[in-house]
């Protein structure tokens, strides 16, 4: 079963189950990729659709930290509620170790020295851990093994 069909298939079992808050994220991801869709005109596979997710999922964690400055319970309880199911389709995150051996390596593949290679490096690891590192984990210690 596709993603695409997998969010179809939950979206249809929290309408029954009457869950809005799970029935409103997976809309919005569908949303999100329906208009990419539409946009670029093309059939979107899996590896494109967990992009999406994860920059769904990295908006609610910024929004998180706003709330939390701000103080709004409320909406700290619900966006914890929509990262968790945004979670369920994306796959499972990497440890600090997996991450950090990754980057090792992909600094050895692309002969990077100094901060100036940092791009090439971000840019190789980004594609190999697609939706399973977050971008500013992968930043922080791309940063220390290059400095």
């Amino acid at each position: 079963m596709s993603l695409k069909e997998k969010l179809m298939e939950d979206l249809k079992e929290s309408m029954k189950n009457h869950d809005e808050v799970k029935k409103n994220t997976i809309t919005m991801i569908r949303a999100a990729v329906k208009q990419i869709e539409v946009d670029k005109r093309v059939e979107l596979e899996d590896n494109d659709i967990i992009d999406i997710i994860s920059k769904e999922a990295k908006k609610r964690k910024d929004a998180l930290s706003e709330f939390e400055k701000a103080g709004r319970e409320d909406l700290i309880a619900q966006t914890n509620e929509e990262l968790a199911i945004i979670k369920e389709y994306l796959p499972e995150e990497l440890s600090t170790e997996e991450l950090t051996k990754i980057i090792e390596e992909t600094i050895a593949e692309v002969g990077a020295e100094t901060m100036k290679d940092m791009g090439k490096v971000m840019q190789a690891v980004k594609t190999k851990t697609a939706g399973r590192a977050d971008g500013k984990t992968i930043n922080e210690i791309v940063k220390s093994k290059l400095s």
